[in-house]
């Protein structure tokens, strides 16, 4: 048994404040009987629920992954900037999703998002060791030093230390980073501490997930079987 409002939450058909609103104004029916208590318990595999006539499915776990543009920082909410959660599309808004850790406001590329708590901790965890991939401009070009300083596991200016990451130059001005976790800004860290300032970043891959040609801006629902993928 569960609350009517929780199940109508997690089913998408809004927030908390927005759901009790729909059934306060009887759009919300159960087994045909319109009901207006939000706080009601029901069974959601033997009773039916309906909103205006169409039946709703309860939970169902999601992940969702957008190609992030630069201008947005990555919360939920934000009292003076643009948030990650605005280029979500409206019928994914009521899902309770959340971002996979973090890309700084300037950075793009794939950044995953899920109403699942244990997958969420699940990849962000160093523990996991689930490998980003980072495509990134800078000053200067990577040497062979620097690829095995990153190999190693540098420690930032600030005594901060890094798991062992992966530096691979693409030419004057360009690299591949690859690490294990999600420090605050640390890949734009780890390339500065190495006299490389970066001045573009994106993200093109998590675990076995690519950008593909998901156009910025974007998003797109993982299959469940590439939900399997990310849990290993």
């Amino acid at each position: 048994m569960e609350r009517l409002d929780k199940f109508l939450c997690d089913s998408g058909a809004g927030t908390r404040s927005q759901v009790k609103a729909l059934v306060k104004a009887g759009r919300i029916q159960v087994d045909g009987v319109s009901e207006r208590d939000p706080g009601r318990k029901i069974d959601p595999l033997i009773q039916c629920v309906t909103l205006d006539g169409q039946r709703l499915g309860g939970w169902r776990r999601v992940v969702l992954l957008l190609n992030k543009p630069a201008g947005f920082v990555t919360a939920t909410e934000d009292a003076t900037q643009k948030t990650v959660m605005e280029l979500l599309p409206p019928a994914y808004r009521g899902l309770d999703l959340k971002p996979v850790g973090r890309l700084d406001k300037e950075t793009e590329g794939l950044l995953l998002f899920t109403n699942d708590g244990e997958l969420l901790h699940r990849l962000i965890s160093p523990k996991k060791q689930v490998p980003k991939v980072y495509y990134a401009r800078h000053e200067g070009q990577a040497e062979p030093a620097d690829v095995a300083a990153f190999a190693e596991g540098l420690t930032l200016r600030d005594g901060t230390q890094c798991l062992p990451a992966k530096l691979e130059p693409l030419g004057p001005g360009e690299s591949l980073i690859t690490v294990c976790e999600g420090k605050y800004h640390q890949v734009r860290r780890m390339m500065a501490s190495r006299n490389m300032t970066v001045s573009y970043l994106e993200r093109r891959q998590e675990g076995g997930l690519s950008l593909g040609d998901l156009p910025r801006g974007q998003t797109r629902e993982l299959t469940q079987a590439q939900i399997q993928t990310l849990e290993g």
